[in-house]
């Protein structure tokens, strides 16, 4: 995951009007922590923060430039967005160091083609790993080449970047390639009429 940069700038008002005038000056409320360091309290360009976010999500890399000169490095911790307007109202975010090993979740995706005519059901799209802060993987591919109906592929199943450790259940399954719900039915439907033939 690449490393952002993004302005920041002191916060000095606190409470709801204060978080209220500067989200109304287009910036949102945040709160740098970690460390055992004295929580530090800025406001963030609202529009600048929220495509990061599409973009990289919640394992994006930022240096926060604090207009008193201060730089951080942190990665976002908690989001809280507005269940209206889907904005995002205010952001925790946490202090990391070069080289400090954090625990994140990942998106996996998949790769390859699974044998024709069964249905892909995803169990779980991510996983938990510990990597270094400034080398959090964006995703993790999951091939299901050669898949075939009635099998699944676990955690175990993913070959991680080197650095990377696994903190998820290796068993957890991640897909499961099943008959179509309509075949599975038709199928049922069969097996019912051939025990309603032999019981006759």
């Amino acid at each position: 995951m690449s490393e952002v940069r993004i302005s920041a700038e002191p916060r000095t008002e606190f409470g709801k009007g204060g978080a209220r005038r500067t989200r109304r000056a287009g910036k949102i409320p945040a709160v740098l922590y970690g460390h055992g360091e004295k929580p530090k309290h800025v406001a963030l360009p609202s529009l600048e923060f929220t495509n990061l976010i599409r973009r990289g999500g919640m394992n994006q890399l930022m240096t926060v430039e604090i207009s008193d000169g201060t730089r951080e490095l942190a990665l976002p911790k908690a989001l809280q967005r507005d269940p209206i307007k889907d904005t995002i109202d205010h952001v925790d975010l946490l202090l990391v160091r070069r080289g400090e090993t954090v625990t994140v979740e990942v998106k996996v995706t998949h790769t390859g083609e699974h044998e024709k005519g069964g249905l892909l059901v995803t169990e779980n799209d991510s996983i938990t790993v510990e990597a270094d802060a400034t080398a959090i993987p964006e995703e993790v591919e999951l091939s299901i080449e050669g898949l075939a109906v009635g099998e699944n592929k676990t955690v175990a199943d993913l070959r991680l970047p080197s650095g990377v450790k696994l903190v998820t259940d290796p068993e957890t399954v991640l897909v499961t390639l099943t008959v179509p719900r309509a075949e599975a039915a038709a199928d049922a439907g069969e097996e019912t009429e051939d025990a309603a033939e032999a019981g006759e």
